[in-house]
């Protein structure tokens, strides 16, 4: 073979070599690679990998001369933000009872809970969630925070401001071992004026006729405990309210040490700025998880 062309196929094949040897050295340092990220994470599997919190439970107490749908607007922004909900339908009767009604549900809902009530339905959640290990946090919505020994209606008659009192219609009913009850309704024409103020019309109207009455009983009843003395508290107060007085609300947050925010809003808070009271549950339970 000649000379020239000998030295062209040693070029070739070095060349080729060459070739071979830079494929082979990628393919190694790549797999070099893929333990070192595969032990990576095996070392976060070994130690549990991210922490993943558990959202607690909200549950939903309403108040007098309302139902669980005043919730609804509430519910759906705490539901698209991954808690899960609750609304317990008070049965207005005697706060006793109520409290007994509700705290059952709370025994139906496993790991931690963030309780919220609006108007009575803070005197209810003070007496139901006494000493229950779920609850982590109350959070009062334009809501009745009573002590011992004191009642509903004591609270609303502790300061001027109360214009819904006069607008309250007597219903007599009958009770279940006989004799007779008095249910209390708000008049349908003072509803929107005294009641949910900042709600528009029609949907006051519809508030109206599906109210839910009161038991005097309920309202007269003196509370035995106060949850508020042991559960960390949050309160969003109405400065429009016209049900509980401004200042009883202020002397209630107060008193209870609760971390408060003040809201320009009817009583009908719930319905009227749900953006504004999901944020407070969500930030009560942010604080308790």
């Amino acid at each position: 073979m000649h000379r020239s062309t000998l030295s062209r196929l040693v070029l070739a094949a070095a060349t080729t070599l060459g070739a071979i040897a830079g494929v082979v050295a990628f393919t190694v340092s790549s797999s070099t690679a893929v333990p070192t990220s595969t032990a990576s994470l095996n070392i976060q599997l070994a130690h549990g990998g991210p922490k993943v919190v558990k959202k607690p439970t909200v549950v939903l107490v309403h108040g007098a001369f309302a139902d669980s749908s005043s919730w609804n607007d509430v519910i759906a922004r705490l539901q698209r933000d991954g808690y899960p909900v609750l609304a317990a339908s008070n049965p207005l009767r005697d706060l006793a009872s109520d409290a007994a009604y509700v705290r059952s549900v709370l025994d139906s809902v496993g790991g931690p809970i963030v309780l919220a009530g609006h108007s009575y339905g803070g005197t209810v959640l003070s007496s139901a969630a006494a000493g229950h290990p779920n609850v982590k946090a109350l959070v009062y919505l334009a809501a009745l925070a009573p002590d011992r020994g004191e009642s509903t209606a004591e609270l609303l008659s502790m300061f001027p401001g109360n214009t819904l009192g006069q607008n309250l219609k007597a219903v007599p009913y009958p009770l279940p071992g006989g004799g007779t009850g008095t249910d209390l309704y708000v008049d349908p024409a003072a509803f929107h004026k005294h009641f949910a103020a900042d709600v528009p019309a029609k949907v006051a109207r519809l508030m109206a006729a599906t109210q839910r009455p009161a038991a005097t009983t309920a309202l007269e009843t003196e509370a035995t405990v106060a949850a508020w003395r042991t559960i960390p508290s949050w309160a969003l107060i109405a400065t429009e309210d016209r049900a509980i007085p401004l200042a009883t609300q202020r002397f209630m947050a107060r008193r209870a040490g609760s971390h408060t925010v003040e809201v320009k809003a009817s009583h009908a808070v719930t319905v009227s700025q749900p953006d504004r009271v999901a944020k407070l549950i969500t930030q009560a339970a942010r604080a308790v998880s």
